[in-house]
């Protein structure tokens, strides 16, 4: 053969290899597809597999009879089919996680947050090197956050919130570096808050709160330059207000609310952090005044101060704060005593959005000022109570038209109670307890149909109770104690279905206890005591099956105890200082959460049961009823006379 004949078949030999190099590189590259398709494909099936039989129903798609890429919640990449997301969020699954997830090798994007899995994070979650989205929120999983999370180099979201994980914040997480937000609250974690998240500089949003981490924050928090969103709330960590905070001046959100936070807030606090719209810092042991640079941060929106020991005025600058939704400042030391303590209220006139105003239980002093009726028209919620203010209440009170809740209790105020206030038809809570409000109950509070709350006990109230009160049909708590009201007990309040403490103790109302009061069936707690009621307790009393609490003393009672043998929830019952008469029921000594019973000073008769309340002096009395007898020893009642038959009577 001739070399150019060689040649050409030298030419034509190779270009058959290449050929046959190819389609052999073609069948070996999809067998790997296929092999990698297969390896996702059994991972989600036996993800499947640890799911309870129900939640395998909502997952009924990950089957043999649909392409992989079109099963429930998963996702595959534009240009390959492999398992890029796998989004479960929210279907209640039940069951574990199982370790083969950590096969999907290509996967960027879990969503497990919602659901019901138990058990332990699998280790092999941390072979996802790819992976930039992590949430497994809101479910139950326990043990340890596993330290190899941090082999997830990929990460930028990593939110294990409201679980039940344990011990500590890996320190390892430091190494994340593209990480955004890390969520971890709602667990029960310990420990101290790691140094090294300082290194996470594009961190934008960390949230711990409601756990046990504890000690100081770190000195290298103040690089995390990023930070939008700080939530530390309802931890123990202690020390002063943490000073690498004040370098954080992109913060938006800060809630460092129920630590042990001690010491004074800086005076350049606003200036520091100029960009805050929410700040809770409440329930910690912060002193000294509130720091006039607050009302330089024009974006404030909720400013929440509660339960600390701060001192000095409420500062009148609050008003520049036009974009204030809260303002919460209660159970301080803020005022003192002083007619101008409460002068910040006209001042607030200006914060035409505010919504939620709270400065009760501090030093506040002086009369209430009319100003207060310029609050403005979309507060919802008004607490003053608590405090050393007098004066009266204004009828402009009427101007509050959004008004839900109010509570000016445990005041100086006096005078009467405005009929304008029953044109508030949002209120729902009314609490004006420990006063001395006079003159009639309003019947126009009859007008507030969706009132749950009225406290209006420890006042010098008069009167009759309006009837009114009978269409208030969402009442729950009805307080009318410790005034001087008279007249009879409405019939009315009879009638409403949803009553669950009736108090109108203390007072001087008349007549019998009507047989109506059997139509509250939810009704936990009634007080009658210490007025001038009369007749037989009602019988219909036995209906009232939800009854813990039932007080009936200091009143003119008759008759024997009626048969309330149904209401075995009793836990106090008291109807001493009556004139009622016959035996003590033997039924009593089955009620097995009585705590306290009370029969004193009336006209009992006979013997007094030895079994179940009656065994324990110190939770019973029956002093003062001259003809009991027998009873337990350490009672020291006189030995009960039986008559046996036949013979004369004999004494035991």
């Amino acid at each position: 053969m001739g070399f150019p004949c060689m040649v050409m078949m030298l030419i034509l030999v190779s270009a058959f290899l290449v050929i046959v190099s190819l389609e052999n590189s073609h069948v070996v590259f999809a067998q790997t597809i296929r092999l990698t398709e297969e390896t996702d494909k059994q991972a989600l099936l036996e993800f499947k597999s640890q799911l309870s039989e129900t939640s395998r129903v909502v997952l009924s798609s990950w089957n043999d009879s649909l392409p992989l890429c079109r099963w429930t919640g998963v996702k595959c990449g534009p240009k390959h089919r492999r398992v890029t997301g796998v989004d479960l969020g929210g279907l209640k699954l039940t069951g574990v996680v199982s370790p083969f997830i950590g096969n999907l090798s290509f996967i960027r994007s879990l969503n497990l947050a919602d659901n019901y899995f138990r058990g332990v994070i699998p280790l092999e979650v941390g072979n996802l090197f790819r992976l930039q989205y992590l949430n497994m929120s809101n479910n139950f999983l326990g043990g340890v956050i596993p330290v190899v999370l941090s082999n997830c180099f990929s990460l930028s979201t990593l939110d294990l919130s409201s679980n039940h994980l344990e011990q500590g914040v890996p320190s390892e997480f430091g190494s994340l570096s593209k990480l955004v937000l890390l969520s971890l609250g709602r667990n029960n974690l310990t420990g101290k808050f790691p140094a090294s998240l300082g290194n996470l500089t594009s961190l934008q949003m960390l949230d711990f709160i409601y756990n046990q981490i504890e000690g100081e924050i770190p000195e290298s928090i103040a690089r995390l330059k990023q930070m939008v969103f700080f939530r530390i709330a309802l931890n123990q960590f202690t020390g002063i207000f943490p000073p690498p905070i004040y370098n954080l001046s992109s913060l938006i959100f800060l809630s460092i609310t129920s630590n042990n936070f001690s010491g004074t807030l800086r005076p350049d606090f606003g200036s520091l952090l100029p960009n805050l719209q929410i700040l809770y810092m409440g329930i910690n042991n912060f002193t000294g005044t509130i720091p006039e640079t607050l009302f330089t941060i024009s974006s404030l929106r909720h400013l929440d101060i509660p339960s600390n020991h701060l001192t000095g005025k409420i500062p009148l600058s609050f008003g520049k704060l036009q974009n204030l939704l809260s303002l919460g400042l209660n159970n301080n030391s803020l005022g003192n005593y002083s007619a101008d303590d409460l002068d910040f209220l006209g001042a607030l006139s200006n914060c035409t959005q505010l919504q939620y105003l709270n400065v009760g239980f501090n030093k506040l002093g002086g009369q209430l000022p009319v100003s207060i009726v310029n609050l403005s028209t979309q507060l919802t919620a008004l607490s003053l109570g608590g405090n050393f203010i007098s004066g009266s209440i204004p009828p402009g009170i009427r101007n509050l038209v959004n008004l839900q809740a109010l509570d000016l209790g445990e005041n100086l105020l006096t005078g009467k109670l405005p009929s304008s206030l029953g044109e508030l038809s949002e209120l729902r809570k009314v609490l004006l307890y420990s006063n001395g409000l006079s003159g009639e109950i309003p019947s126009s509070l009859g007008n507030i149909t969706g009132l749950t709350y009225l406290y209006l006990l420890n006042n010098s109230f008069e009167g009759n109770i309006p009837s009114s009160l009978g269409s208030c049909s969402y009442l729950l708590d009805l307080n009318l104690g410790t005034n001087k009201l008279n007249g009879s007990i409405p019939h009315e309040l009879m009638e409403l279905p949803s009553l669950v403490i009736l108090n109108v103790s203390f007072n001087s109302l008349v007549g019998p206890l009507s047989e109506d009061v059997g139509k509250l069936k939810f009704l936990l707690g009634l007080d009658v005591s210490y007025n001038k009621l009369s007749g037989q307790i009602p019988q219909a009393l036995a209906n009232c099956l939800s009854l813990e609490y039932l007080w009936l003393q200091g009143n003119s009672f008759v008759g024997p105890i009626p048969d309330i043998r149904g209401l075995t929830g009793l836990r106090f019952l008291d109807l001493s200082k009556n004139n009622l008469s016959g035996t003590i029921p033997e039924y009593k000594t089955n009620f097995s959460k009585l705590q306290n019973l009370n029969l004193s000073m009336n006209n009992l008769e006979g013997a007094v049961p030895t079994e179940g309340v009656f065994r324990n002096t110190s939770a019973i009395s029956v002093i003062g009823n001259i003809n009991l007898c027998g009873g337990i020893p350490s009672l020291q009642l006189k030995p009960c006379i039986v008559k046996l038959p036949g013979r004369h009577s004999s004494v035991r």
